[in-house]
């Protein structure tokens, strides 16, 4: 068989748009996410070992609403990684493959991670004086 006549495999423009292929891909770009946020958690740590001064330009930045945007998005990509790890773990027992099962668990963790996310944040706030 020349090359030319070989079947191609099915790329990304062939298949359909769905639910759990988007959780799929969310997971990994979650655990790329939380990679990137200890990084940075790290700097902070290493600028509170290093005095007041290199604590100060951590803090600045941190505090800025781009660096608490990240914060959020760090938060929730650790609330997401974690729920959709426990569906993973429930899918290695050999349970939750059902379509309507999967699309629905799907639902289940992507709310649950936003509620997660929310409740960290006022309990975070709420333990800072609301600052």
């Amino acid at each position: 068989m020349s090359n030319g006549d070989r079947p191609l495999s099915p790329h990304l423009q062939i298949y359909a748009w769905q639910w759990t292929m988007a959780l799929s891909i969310l997971h990994r770009a979650s655990g790329v996410g939380l990679a990137v946020g200890t990084v940075i958690m790290v700097w902070w740590l290493m600028a509170l070992a290093n005095g007041a001064s290199a604590f100060d330009v951590v803090q600045t930045v941190i505090a800025h609403w781009f660096g608490k945007l990240c914060l959020l998005g760090w938060t929730w990509a650790l609330f997401y990684h974690l729920c959709n790890g426990i569906r993973h773990l429930v899918w290695d027992t050999g349970r939750g493959f059902e379509l309507d099962t999967a699309r629905n668990s799907g639902y289940l963790v992507f709310a649950a991670s936003v509620v997660f996310t929310v409740l960290a944040w006022i309990a975070g706030y709420s333990a800072m004086g609301g600052m």
